[in-house]
Order: C-alpha cells, then structure tokens, then sequence
C-alpha cells in the first residue's frame, strides 16, 4: 500500500511540474492564405510545442508550449526561417523570395 501511495505522489509531483512549465501565447505572423496557414503552423510545432493555430483572417498565431523546452521567441525564429515575419522576427530576404507567388506578403 505504502508503494502505491508513493507513486502515485509522484505522479502528481510530476504532473504539477508540467502544469507549472505549461503556457500558451499569441503573436502576429504575415501570411496571406491556407498554403501560408500550414505551412506557419508545420514551422511552429518545433520541441515543447503541443498546439499551434493560425488564423488567416486575423494574422494572429496561439501557440501552446512547454516553457521548459522552448520559448514564444524561439518558436518565432522558426516561423520566420520558413519565410513569415512575426512581431519579434523578420524573415531574411532569401526565405520570403522562396514563398510561392500567392504567399507573399506585404512586407513593412
């Protein structure tokens, strides 16, 4: 009984700990259709990240992510490596000119 009881306190232990390193965020990603929405969402669900959305319509990315693992920053510098500006990264030139025609974006 003693052994079940310990494991099982462990278990929540552990279980709190993720729960604790757990966050979701939102940021601004340029983009302009459904091939750009898959293609932001795919760049995203790097390590530590558990869910990504993009709304075409708004331009707005939540993520949700293991703090432990990664960082809303980190997870942008990914998104602007596939050629996506965010509000804390901008997409080199060479990534944005590899966006077919129809994703290319108005870039500030």
């Amino acid at each position: 009984m003693k052994k079940v009881i310990a494991v099982l306190a462990g278990l929540t232990a552990t279980l709190n700990v993720f729960a604790q390193s757990a966050k979701t965020d939102s940021f601004t990603v340029s983009g302009n259709c459904n091939m750009c929405k898959k293609r932001i969402e795919k760049a995203a669900l790097t390590d530590g990240v558990t869910k990504a959305l993009w709304n075409v319509d708004t331009k707005v990315m939540t993520i949700t992510y293991d703090s432990a693992k990664t960082s809303a920053e980190a997870v942008q510098k990914k998104i602007a490596v596939s050629g996506h500006d965010t509000e804390k990264q901008k997409a080199t030139e060479s990534a944005y000119n590899l966006l077919p025609g129809c994703c290319r974006y108005e870039r500030k």
